[in-house]
């Protein structure tokens, strides 16, 4: 009766524990497939990421390649012919004209000297050659300058020169989203002063953008950025994610505040 007994715990045993193996292999296997799953959706995510990336990429490089023409064409093209108008406006001889004429006369001049300057800003504003002569800061500075010299808005900056990369392309990024955002606020936040200010923490460049007009929340801009209409925000967050940058958008007391953290090749030690 014992041995009996005996081979009826030992059979029990033996179930139990070739139950366990089964379902300890069985817990094994879905382990295993739950990983690789993981492993493919991971693979795939990043597939998608990177094919996304390629194709911000060759739309930011075909927009670089088509504000060249353009600067080109305006330069070349109109910036000659106004050129060419100016020098016959010189050569009128008005002294024998009329009070009325002499005024339509300079009233003429002042404005075509006006549509030069403006036709040789843009063209400089499209053209990213500025980046490669003078450095980021100085196409910046000379880019703030030519909006306040023009009084459409006083713009103040404190900018970093400890900053050199040999990534062109970020360079132009960086620069594209900085003229995008003071477009911006001249166009939709009426504010009357920027305030531009970059330094670097660790191996990032920082850029504050503040101002004293109506900005937007960081929701807003969510909301915003990829919408048919907001083309200039929609170019801003293709760049951003082409530099693996951050922008927060925020508000803080009279003023609203854009922040851009920007991962940078290298960072100059003073």
């Amino acid at each position: 009766m014992n041995q009996e007994n005996n081979k009826i715990i030992l059979m029990l045993m033996a179930g139990i524990a070739a139950m366990l193996m089964l379902f300890i292999s069985l817990l094994l296997i879905f382990i295993f497939m739950q990983r690789k799953k993981i492993q493919y959706g991971l693979n795939l995510q990043a597939l998608q990421n990177d094919q996304k990336n390629k194709l911000i990429e060759a739309a930011v490089r075909s927009e670089e390649i088509e504000r060249h023409r353009i600067a080109e064409e305006l330069h070349d093209e109109v910036g000659a012919i106004l050129g060419s108008s100016s020098l016959h406006f010189y050569g009128i001889n008005i002294n024998d004209c009329d009070d009325i004429s002499k005024e339509m006369y300079h009233k003429g001049k002042s404005l075509l000297d006006e549509g030069i300057h403006k036709i040789r800003s843009i063209s400089h504003n499209l053209h990213s050659s500025i980046l490669q002569e003078l450095g980021l800061k100085e196409a910046i500075s000379h880019f703030c300058g030519n909006i306040s010299h023009n009084n459409i808005i006083k713009i103040d900056l404190n900018l970093t020169d400890k900053y050199s990369t040999k990534a062109s392309h970020k360079n132009i990024s960086i620069y594209r989203i900085i003229q995008e955002l003071v477009h911006n606020i001249i166009k939709h936040a009426r504010a009357k002063h920027i305030h531009i200010q970059s330094y670097h923490i660790g191996n990032n460049l920082v850029f504050h953008i503040s101002h004293n007009g109506d900005g937007l929340t960081h929701q807003q801009y969510q909301g915003l950025r990829f919408i048919k209409n907001g083309l200039g925000l929609k170019n801003i967050q293709n760049r951003i994610i082409l530099l693996k940058a951050e922008l927060q958008f925020s508000h803080h007391l009279d003023d609203y505040l854009i922040e851009i953290k920007i991962p940078v090749d290298q960072i100059d030690q003073p």
